[in-house]
């Protein structure tokens, strides 16, 4: 999202009052523990809702947001799972 807004590390740390290093950790980090406070701040900057940030999702989410969250539950599927959808998909297909 902040190369979006054409924002350098350093532009959004300094509009977030963060360090470039927190702001790094937070888009590179698997696992990041941003404090409420900085996310608010970050989501303010970013034009953005805080649950955006940390879910990577919206409100009102579009077919790209739905697109990507299908694709990462299937990721986490068993392939017993993803095997069944891929036979409902070729039937699909197949009609």
């Amino acid at each position: 999202m902040r190369k979006q807004k054409k924002l350098s590390l350093e532009q959004l740390a300094e509009m977030t009052d963060s360090s470039k290093s927190y702001i790094w950790e937070l888009e590179n980090k698997d696992d990041p523990k941003p404090s409420a406070e900085k996310i608010g701040k970050i989501a303010a900057v970013l034009n953005v809702t805080t649950e955006f940030l940390l879910t990577e999702s919206t409100a009102t989410p579009d077919e790209a947001v739905l697109d990507e969250a299908f694709f990462r539950k299937y990721k986490t599927m068993s392939e017993p799972d993803k095997k069944k959808l891929r036979k409902i998909l070729e039937a699909w297909e197949d009609e």
